[in-house]
Formats: structure tokens, C-alpha cells, sequence
């Protein structure tokens, strides 16, 4: 991480970031373990196995914690406050995920009992309810602790950017909205994800049609964020449109399942785990509202001078506020008199070089 490495709160905030990985993943692999000691699986067509619930709650918190500890490795890089505030963000969903999961795996006991595909005698939800109970507890203590941190990393980060950010406040703002966006993006990729992993695991009463449908389209949706981050960065209207519309369409899908997932004639594939689903489909619609609405943002923005940043965010940009060198896609002198240069080239003015400085806006 650089020059952060002298920093307290960047080290605090990774450590409390794989302490809660370590603590949480330790717990749910012993739940794990507990339920498949105690299944004494049958083999049948029910189209509805709470068997695959626990499984399904462990592979999702690995993908979590994995997920979580790479965006926070790029948030602390980037000093990108924005994303570190949707990191707390997304411990709170982390936190409602594992407060359904109570309820979740005491049904799917219940109902494994009344099956008898239990091991006689066994004390499955008597042991594991403990812990289970403790995940959302320990998520909410690490949120808070968390939620501290960022505070101190936004104040941190704060005076770097005001060291080195251009004296343009509207750049700045449509900096900050590309910033929003782009981070909604990395959100809606683990959301989404997480929805269709889950769906293609648990959901195995359907027709094959159905479940390769929704197989497929685990890499198209990994495709449209890419490409929602390469036409914004090239302010490519068009593209940007077209992964707008995607956005729509994804919408109704989600939607579409939510309703099919509480309507008595459809529900059933999907009463084996059907509150994270639910839990994930609704975080999932409300973060593709968001980014629709940021994304529209985004595309009103463009040609107004803001791309030439984009198309150099590593952190040896530097940004001089006092020329205009460089030239937008019409030919014409960028607006607000900012030009853009990398580290080690320098502007001359009155025959002494200026102090390079770098532009990094949160």
C-alpha cells in the first residue's frame, strides 16, 4: 500500500477486515461440519433440500470474506473513501445475511427431523444454534469497530486530497460521482453473484432450461460491469446506454424471481432457502436502482473535461491546475484550465519548473 504503510488506521482496518473473516469463517465451518455429521441424506428428486442450506451459507461467506478483503486492498491503494463506506456497507448486509440465517437453519432442521434424514439422536440445532447466533452478534461488534475506522480513514484521507485535489469544484463533484458509480458497480457484482450461486445450488427442482439459463448468466453479468467500467472510463455514450438498459433488464429479473419465490404455486424449489434469497434479490434491486440512477449521472458528464483523468488514475498522476495543454475530444482547450501529466514530467512557468502534484479525489 505504499505510503500508507506508516499509517495506524489503514493496518486497523485491515486487520479488523481478516480478524472477522477469521472469526466468522472458523464459526460457519464448524456449523458446516456439525449438519454433515448429522444428515443422513437420502437420495430423492425433492425439489426443495434443506440439506444444501448450510453448504450453500458457508460457500457464500467464503465468496464474502474473499470479496470483501480484495475491495478493501483496492479501496486503501486508491484512498478511495467512498468505497471504504460501502465496505461498512457491506458488513451490514454480511450482518442482516447471517440474522436470516438463524431462522433459515432452524427450519431446515425441523423439517430434516419430521424427514428423519437426521442421525437418530443427534443435537444438531441444540449445538449449532450457539454459533450461529453468535455470527450476526460478532458481525455487528466488527461493523461498529469498522464503521470507526472509516471515519479516521476519511479524515485521514481527507487532508491528503486536499493537499493535491484541483482547486475545481465541479470536476471535483463529477470525479467524486464516477467514484460512486464505480463502486456501486463492485457492490452489484458480489450481490448479484451471490444471488445466481446461490439460486443454481439451492433451487434444484426446476426444469433444466431454467437452471442453465440462470448458470449463463453468471458470466454475463460479470461481463456487463466490466464493460459498465470501460465505456464510462471512455465516455462511450452509447456503450454506456446499452449496459444502462442491461441494468433495466436485470431489474425485472429480479424482481420477476422475488415474486415467484412467495407466489403458493411457485415457491416451492425455493423454501429450502428462500429468505437469503430474498434477503440478496432486494439488496440487489435497490443497488441497481442506485446505479442506474449514478450511471445516468455519470453519462450526463461526459465530454466536460473529466477524461482525461480517468484515463490516468494510477497513483503517479499529477494534475496542474494553472494550464490548459489539453485538448477534449473537439479540439478545444479542456474547461477549468486543468491539464494532466505524469510524475516526472514538469510544466514550465516564468522558466521554473511546478511542483507536481496529484490528483486523487474521493
Amino acid at each position: 500500500m505504499g505510503s500508507l504503510r506508516t499509517s495506524k488506521w489503514v493496518w486497523a482496518f485491515v486487520l479488523t477486515s481478516l480478524t472477522q473473516a477469521a472469526v466468522v469463517l472458523a464459526l460457519e465451518v464448524y456449523v458446516f461440519i456439525r449438519f454433515q455429521l448429522d444428515v443422513d441424506a437420502k437420495d430423492d428428486d425433492d425439489s426443495s433440500d434443506p440439506s444444501t442450506t448450510i453448504p450453500t451459507f458457508l460457500a457464500l461467506y467464503i465468496f464474502a470474506f474473499f470479496y470483501q478483503l480484495l475491495l478493501v486492498w483496492d479501496a486503501l491503494r486508491m484512498k478511495n473513501t467512498i468505497q471504504i463506506i460501502g465496505l461498512v456497507g457491506l458488513n451490514v448486509g454480511l450482518l442482516i445475511y447471517g440474522a436470516v440465517q438463524v431462522d433459515q437453519l432452524h427450519d431446515a432442521v425441523d423439517i430434516l427431523e419430521r424427514e428423519k434424514e437426521l442421525v437418530q439422536g443427534s443435537s444438531t440445532w441444540t449445538i449449532s444454534k450457539p454459533m450461529v447466533i453468535a455470527i450476526p452478534a460478532i458481525l455487528a461488534a466488527f461493523t461498529f469497530v469498522l464503521a470507526l475506522e472509516a471515519y479516521k480513514l476519511y479524515n485521514e484521507f481527507a487532508w491528503t486530497i486536499y493537499k493535491h485535489i484541483s482547486a475545481d469544484l465541479r470536476m471535483k463533484r463529477r470525479y467524486l460521482t464516477y467514484q460512486i458509480y464505480i463502486a456501486l458497480l463492485k457492490f452489484d457484482f458480489f450481490f448479484c453473484l451471490g444471488f445466481l450461486i446461490q439460486f443454481v445450488i439451492i433451487v434444484q427442482g426446476r426444469n433444466d432450461i431454467e437452471r442453465w439459463v440462470t448458470a449463463a448468466a453468471i458470466p454475463v453479468a460479470i461481463i456487463i460491469m466490466f464493460a459498465a467500467f470501460w465505456f464510462t472510463r471512455r465516455e462511450n455514450l452509447v456503450g454506456t446506454i446499452a449496459v444502462i438498459l442491461f441494468y433495466f433488464g436485470g431489474l425485472g429479473y429480479f424482481c420477476y424471481k422475488l415474486v415467484r419465490m412467495y407466489m403458493e404455486a411457485t415457491d416451492d424449489p425455493y423454501l429450502a432457502a428462500r429468505k437469503e434469497l430474498a434477503t440478496f434479490a432486494v439488496l440487489t434491486i435497490a443497488l441497481l436502482i442506485c446505479t442506474i440512477v449514478v450511471g445516468c449521472m455519470c453519462a450526463h458528464n461526459y465530454r466536460k473535461g473529466l477524461k482525461p483523468y480517468l484515463m490516468h488514475t494510477n497513483t503517479n498522476a499529477v494534475v496542474s491546475p494553472n494550464r490548459t495543454d489539453f485538448d477534449n475530444e473537439h479540439g478545444q482547450p479542456t474547461s477549468y484550465n486543468q491539464s494532466y501529466y505524469m510524475t516526472g514530467q514538469h510544466q514550465q512557468s516564468a522558466g521554473k519548473p511546478l511542483a507536481p502534484t496529484r490528483m486523487e479525489i474521493d
